[in-house]
């Protein structure tokens, strides 16, 4: 008895606690939300002169991060709502929503009347009730400078049917936060976590709420055994019978002295069930070990739930603090979990048919799209694997993106004769990997994972991404490009914006494309003038060798005095190897 008693008063003493942070944390922020409140009053003001519904065919969205993605419960289509945009100078948040329709491969923009104000890292979910629906919670917007931040509580829902938004208004639900997660299980959303910040303080959450669908009414979830630590941007998964929800990672932050704080990436993995009747249920936590090759840890990484209720994980990035500098390591590899066995395996493309060949060959004792390759006998060497090939590309200034390719694997003789006419026509097309971001967008539909924008970085320099890709969790065989990575669209988005008006930084990035591309060549023809001539019979090797310093020189420049020398060697390198082949 003594024991439990010191333990359930230290779950105690840790609630007040977490409560007087909150109140604190509250008390501070709330000067800073009233000032925000003007604004977003300001975009529900002009959202609320919208009388009609207007639905336009357009472009793929604008470069953005933290939107919500979600397939259509009815219809073969994808649902993107909100995100941000920080574009060096400005942080622009977005309400637009857009319908991509899959067999059309076309984008739709639909202006509906009153729709939430603008907000990232909110969550959105759909169900199929009354013709399907997409329910969005939470969220935060942010001032321009992005020092102010507005942390949402509210509750909407868009009836896909008619194309009206509804605010629902049911008190006991969860305060302002950003970066919860929040899952359907039976006829409940589940919200777990997520976290609240002002310009001086922060705090992080572990708490669940349920909001029934049938009531329309929240209840605060008081689970028995050992919850997971407070974090944000976690993954949250129904388990396939509905009975719970895994929880896996996250990231949180703590004040380890006045203005030094300490980020924590978590790597632990929970399970919360509920056991019982409807209306009797009672939930619980434990800790689950999961089998299997695991992720890296990572924050920041997307997350979407497969066929067979696989969760899969994609990207991320693991930041490595050093006294006052702070470098990322981002990721474009591919996990994914088995809720039913409770394990992760790397998801490794099969790349062409020749590969899928051998390694059905090799194919012993794999499940589930596992497999277990063996080396084949017989004369010569081994099969080579596919070769990883680095793709750099240059933005305006300089900047270098990097995009990995993978070649397929050498074909034998017998194999060449038999598909030499299909090389032929795929000789130009090699096999292309989004590059490494974080913050993406990514959701299933038919068995088919699709990954929108996100964002990496270079040196101090931050990259929003509008490329747009589709795996097939079925073959594994190749991710197919839907929309190319424009490694121009964060600059011409900073000059447009710096142009537009208050109603412009709620939309964003918008006209004035011809007048800077004119612009744009006529500085790439500036700036091809004062590079080193490559010489006749030079090859790339020498080029680099002959002009290094040069280059050094730009990178320098561009990657700020702080940058460590082997890095600013090493994009050095890639610049040049660029202007060499582009001569």
């Amino acid at each position: 008895m003594g024991k439990k008693g010191k333990k359930e008063k230290k779950v105690k003493g840790a609630e007040k606690t977490a409560a007087k942070m909150e109140k604190k944390v509250s008390k501070r922020s709330k000067r800073e939300e009233e000032d925000l409140e003007a604004l977003i009053a300001e975009f529900q003001t002009l959202d609320a002169k919208k009388t009609q519904v207007v639905e336009t065919t357009c472009p793929p969205p604008s470069p953005r991060l933290n939107a919500s993605f979600s397939p259509h419960p009815e219809k073969d289509e994808l649902i993107l709502f909100g995100g941000e945009l920080f574009n060096g100078k400005k942080t622009y948040l977005y309400n637009d929503l857009f319908f991509y329709n899959i067999k059309k491969n076309s984008w739709m923009k639909s202006e509906i009347p009153n729709p939430p104000p603008p907000r990232c890292s909110h969550q959105a979910v759909v169900v199929p009730q009354g013709g399907g629906q997409l329910w969005v919670f939470g969220g935060e917007f942010a001032s321009p400078n992005g020092e102010q931040f507005y942390h949402y509580k509210d509750l909407w829902v868009l009836h896909l049917a008619t194309h009206t938004w509804e605010n629902i208004k049911a008190p006991g639900g969860p305060s302002g936060r950003s970066g919860h997660r929040m899952v359907l299980s039976k006829r409940q959303l589940l919200v777990f976590g997520g976290f609240h910040e002002s310009t001086r303080d922060f705090i992080y959450y572990n708490d669940v709420y349920s909001f029934s669908l049938d009531t329309f009414s929240w209840s605060r979830l008081t689970p028995s055994g050992s919850a997971p630590s407070p974090r944000s941007a976690c993954q949250m998964t129904s388990t396939p019978d509905s009975t719970g929800v895994i929880i896996y990672g996250g990231y949180s932050k703590v004040r380890v002295k006045k203005d030094v704080e300490k980020g924590t990436i978590h790597s632990d993995m929970f399970l919360l069930k509920r056991d019982g009747k409807e209306g009797q249920e009672k939930w619980s936590w434990s800790r689950v070990n999961p089998s299997g090759n695991k992720p890296p840890r990572r924050s920041g990484f997307s997350l979407a739930v497969g066929p067979a209720g696989r969760a899969v994980l994609f990207g991320g990035v693991c930041d490595e603090e050093e006294e006052e500098t702070l470098e990322g390591d981002f990721y474009n590899d591919l996990y994914l979990y088995d809720t039913v066995k409770n394990r992760w395996f790397p998801g490794q493309l099969r790349g062409s048919k020749t590969e899928k060949k051998k390694r059905r060959r090799g194919k012993k004792g794999g499940a589930d799209g596992e497999e277990v390759e063996e080396e084949e006998e017989g004369e010569g060497a081994a099969p080579q694997g596919p070769t990883e090939v680095i793709k750099e590309i240059v933005a305006e200034d300089g900047t270098v993106m990097t995009i990995k390719e993978v070649i397929p694997a050498a074909q034998d003789e017998e194999e060449e004769e038999e598909e030499e006419e299909e090389e032929e026509e795929n000789a130009s097309m090699p096999l292309v990997e989004p590059c490494p971001r974080s913050s993406a967008m990514a959701t299933v539909r038919q068995g088919k994972l699709y990954l929108y924008g996100g964002m990496f970085e270079v040196g101090d320099r931050q990259f929003t991404l509008n490329d747009f890709y589709c795996l097939d969790l079925h073959k594994m065989d190749q991710w197919e490009t839907l929309v190319e990575m424009d490694p121009k669209s964060e600059s011409e988005g900073e000059e447009e914006e710096e142009e537009e008006g208050e109603e412009g930084e709620a939309k964003g990035p918008k006209g004035g494309e011809e007048e800077e591309e004119s612009e744009e060549e006529s500085d790439d023809e500036d700036e091809e003038e004062e590079h080193p001539a490559v010489q006749d019979g030079e090859n790339v090797t020498d080029y680099q060798l002959r002009t290094e310093q040069h280059w050094i020189g730009l990178a320098r420049a561009n990657m700020g005095p702080d940058a460590k020398d082997k890095k600013v060697a090493k994009v050095a390198l890639a610049m040049a190897k660029v202007f060499y082949e582009d001569q």
